[in-house]
């Protein structure tokens, strides 16, 4: 597969790695209604957060948004779009290789982007995600008017180029149906409108009797004379369905008379209920405009200036709605003015959001507020969302590993037994873990002992593996667990042949406690 080559390209492969994972501290004076809905306004650095946010959520998010940077040479208030091409390619890869590992195997990535750089970042996602794994490219009308000074081309679009974590496993969904459009202009006994479309294919050579023989057959027509599937012209054609099918679809063929003789039609009903697939055209009359969107921030926020490039919650909601379910977690590592976040959670979902600058807490803190309180502006009106929910505010903390890739000091067992789990299984923890026993994963066990999980804190006590701990973690094993036994502790008491015999691999905390890269 072709791969995209620049200056820092070597280097820049390896920063995801390299980024510390830190603990996420939070500001409970910040967050707002109730804390416990699993929403999650994050400031910092979205690289080190999205770092920090594995051991927790890998594999966990359905749905991500992201509106970078477009590297315009722009300057906006909030944003720095200036970056020269290299910087924004080395800025863009290891976000994009850390917002892989968050993607559920049935989930989905959006990512708004103009022409600039928009088929520079389609190659490096082919890279990064999988050529196989790309879904399409949406064009969304930005614009509900040209720009009159333009030299050249007045730009009224911006791409949203959609990949999936694994393209066999995306689970997507259709786009709701009000009415039937104009064409269903036909109704059944049940009521049910339809319209008809010819049973004999319109194609050309491909739809012939010589290329597809099973699709050439008769059919009986109403007046017991056999029918062919004759082009216009006399040649030999074909039928859009097996024989089998049309006979088992018998019911939705219509017969038509003309002066040819009979025609077959096969009925198209309009379902509502599995709705129409999404189209790679947006229009702004369909899910806004710019002008929608600054309108919108304007409504919340009389008293500043608008965002400078904000989406409006029309096209978010679309995103959201194909690419997640009520329940489902949604992610913008770059949430701007807190639009992906608020949107998210008038639909019923969960959602982290991420957002480096001070408008973290100038804009979206205030927004999520709103949106908790009932503000009506957006989709509220839509989704008829009256208010609710909740969220908590973090911001990064220190270094969970120090330069040497051990554990830091006063690491709380929660947040180790994460990275434990993270580190040996490559998987989120499991938030209802309680005990020592962290987990089993296949043929191994990872169990820790630390910080007093066993209520007691003696070197000789709960911190330690002994006969006695470690009855307490097998109790925890299924009872055919036939596995190994991966313990972390301050130290072992148990000899090296028992811990053979037993298949115990024992690591040192903090010392054998590892980041991983």
């Amino acid at each position: 597969m072709p791969t995209l080559s620049w200056l820092t390209r070597d280097e820049d492969l390896k920063t995801a790695g390299r980024a510390p994972y830190r603990l996420l501290q939070e500001a409970p004076e910040l967050g707002h209604g109730d804390p416990d809905t699993g929403n999650m306004l994050i400031q910092g650095d979205n690289l080190e957060a999205l770092k920090s946010l594995l051991p927790f959520y890998a594999g966990q998010v359905k749905c991500i948004y992201i509106d970078p940077p477009y590297n315009t040479g722009s300057a906006f208030e909030h944003y720095d779009d200036s970056l020269e091409h290299s910087r924004w390619l080395a800025m863009m890869w290891p976000r994009l290789e850390l917002l892989r590992e968050l993607l559920s195997e049935d989930g989905s990535i959006w990512v708004s982007i103009d022409d600039n750089e928009g088929h520079y970042l389609k190659v490096v996602m082919d890279e990064v995600f999988g050529r196989k794994n790309f879904i399409g490219n949406a064009i969304w009308e930005k614009a509900d008017s040209p720009r009159m000074d333009a030299v050249t081309f007045s730009y009224r679009h911006d791409n949203t180029l959609c990949f999936a974590r694994d393209a066999e496993k995306l689970t997507w969904n259709r786009l709701t149906v009000d009415q039937a459009p104009a064409h269903y202009d036909k109704v059944d006994g049940e009521g049910r409108q339809y319209y008809l479309k010819p049973l004999r294919a319109m194609g050309g050579q491909g739809d012939s009797h010589a290329a597809r023989p099973t699709l050439y057959y008769a059919l009986t027509a109403p007046d017991g004379t056999e029918v062919f599937p004759v082009r216009q012209d006399g040649s030999d054609g074909a039928w859009r369905w097996r024989k089998e099918k049309t006979e088992e679809e018998s019911d939705r063929i219509d017969w038509i008379q003309g002066r040819a003789g009979w025609t077959p039609y096969y009925r198209i009903y309009a379902d509502s209920g599995s709705g129409r697939p999404a189209e790679t055209i947006w229009r702004q009359d369909e899910v806004g405009s710019n002008r929608t969107s600054k309108a919108e921030i304007k409504a919340l926020f009389p008293d500043n200036s608008p965002f400078g490039t904000p989406k409006p919650e029309g096209l978010l909601e679309r995103i959201i709605h194909i690419g997640s379910n009520p329940g489902d977690l949604v992610l913008d590592s770059f949430l701007g003015s807190g639009t992906t976040a608020a949107v998210a959670q008038k639909m019923g979902r969960r959602y982290i959001g991420i957002e480096m600058g001070g408008h973290a807490v100038t804009h979206c803190q205030p927004r999520l507020t709103k949106v908790v309180d009932g503000e009506r502006g957006g989709v509220s009106k839509a989704r008829n969302w009256t208010g609710g929910g909740g969220f908590r505010f973090w911001r990064l903390g220190p270094p969970v590993f120090d330069d040497a890739g051990r554990l830091t000091a006063d690491i709380v067992f929660n947040t180790l037994a994460a990275h434990v789990w993270f580190s040996e299984m490559n998987r989120p923890l499991d938030p209802e873990v309680k005990g020592p026993l962290l987990g089993v994963h296949g043929d191994r066990a990872v169990a820790l002992l630390y910080n007093g999980v066993l209520g007691d804190k003696r070197p000789a006590g709960g911190n330690v593996l002994t006969r006695q701990t470690l009855a307490i973690i097998r109790e925890g094993l299924p009872s055919d667990f036939d596995g190994d036994l991966i313990v972390y502790g301050e130290r072992s008491a148990l000899t090296p042949a028992t811990l053979a015999r037993e298949r115990i691999a024992f690591r040192q905390t903090p010392y054998d406690v590892k980041a991983r890269r």
